[in-house]
This record gives structure tokens, C-alpha cells and sequence, in this order.
């Protein structure tokens, strides 16, 4: 009888199930941002007073330093996703820690927009310009959070050298993540800019 071998017993085979695994995961998890943000437009289109009451809104300028932060770490993370398909792993472990620490700075300055709002008085339960800020901003920030987590670990073992060009599926997964959210985030920047004194 002949001896049964699994696809993934082949290194490329696994790179692809992998890929694919994340690619799906990627997709329900874009389902859950479009379907918040469409919320959010459709409550805005049904309500006739301005948003925030009063008008004049704007957004925390913090956003926007969030906004840039997360843009550059979009970068950072595509110079240490090639670096480990070439195999320069000083360049990945490099590369990779300023991605870690672009993503913590992502969510201090994600906490300072919170704060701005919070030290004015404007929570939560304010109107539904504030439950709309806090929803999106929260929502986003639990899944940096969520990839903050693995990237820590895919850090630690590029620091370690542990990556080659063979094998860096953790690289390439977590980046796949990592340029989701900012995609997220640009269309969650965007509703918030959208909705606010309109």
C-alpha cells in the first residue's frame, strides 16, 4: 500500500493553505467593518440635526497623527515583509521592531483622541456623533490590538533570526493583517470625516 503524504508536509504547500486561510479571515473581518461603517452612514442620512449638536464639529486632530502613524507602519511592515522573502534577517528584525513600535504609538495616539473628547466632556452616551466615534475608533483599536499580539511574537522570533527564506509565513501573514487594518482605518477615517459637521 502506498504511503499517504499530506499537502502539508510540503513547505510551499503550507505558505499557501496559510495564505489562503488568511486571506478568508481577512474577508469576514472586512464584512464586520463595511457593515459598521454602513450603519453608521445610514443613521446619519436619517437623522436631520447636525453632527456633533451644534455643528462645527472636527475631529480630534490626534486622528490624523494616528492616521499618518499607521501609514508609515503600513510601510515599514512592506520593507520587513521583503526583507524576509530575500532572507536579510537583520534587516526583518529591524524593520519589524519599528513596525511593533509604530503600532503601539497607533494606539497611544488612537487613546489621546479618546481623551480629547473625554477631557470636554463628550463620552459615549453624549449624542450619536460621539456613539458613532467611539464605536468605529474602538472597534479598529481592538483589532490593532488583536494583531499587535502576533506581530510581538513574529518580532521576537525575527529578533532571534528564527526566519529564512524558505520559511517566513508569520511575516507574511501578519502583514497581510497588518495592511488590512489600514485599509480599515482609511474607511473609517474617512465615515468619521464624512459624518462630522455634516
Amino acid at each position: 500500500m502506498a504511503e499517504r503524504v499530506s499537502p502539508f508536509d510540503d513547505p510551499a504547500e503550507r505558505a499557501t493553505a496559510g495564505i489562503f486561510g488568511m486571506a478568508c479571515f481577512i474577508i469576514s473581518l472586512a464584512m464586520v467593518f463595511f457593515a459598521t461603517m454602513l450603519a453608521v452612514v445610514v443613521i446619519r442620512l436619517q437623522d436631520t440635526q447636525p453632527w456633533p449638536p451644534g455643528g462645527g464639529g472636527v475631529l480630534p486632530p490626534s486622528l490624523l497623527a494616528s492616521t499618518i502613524v499607521l501609514l508609515v507602519s503600513s510601510g515599514t511592515m512592506v520593507v520587513a515583509d521583503r526583507a524576509a522573502r530575500i532572507g536579510r534577517a537583520r534587516t526583518l528584525a529591524r524593520w519589524m521592531t519599528i513596525t511593533f513600535a509604530l503600532a503601539m504609538l497607533f494606539l497611544l495616539t488612537q487613546g489621546v483622541a479618546w481623551w480629547e473628547l473625554l477631557a470636554i466632556g463628550v463620552g459615549i452616551d453624549a449624542n450619536l456623533w460621539a456613539w458613532s466615534f467611539y464605536v468605529l475608533t474602538a472597534l479598529h483599536a481592538l483589532h490593532v490590538l488583536g494583531g499587535v499580539i502576533p506581530m510581538g511574537f513574529v518580532m521576537a522570533r525575527a529578533r532571534r533570526g528564527g526566519y529564512s527564506v524558505e520559511d517566513h509565513r508569520g511575516v507574511t501573514h501578519i502583514a497581510m493583517y497588518w495592511h488590512f487594518l489600514d485599509l480599515a482605518w482609511l474607511g473609517l477615517y474617512a465615515t468619521l470625516w464624512w459624518v462630522t459637521g455634516s
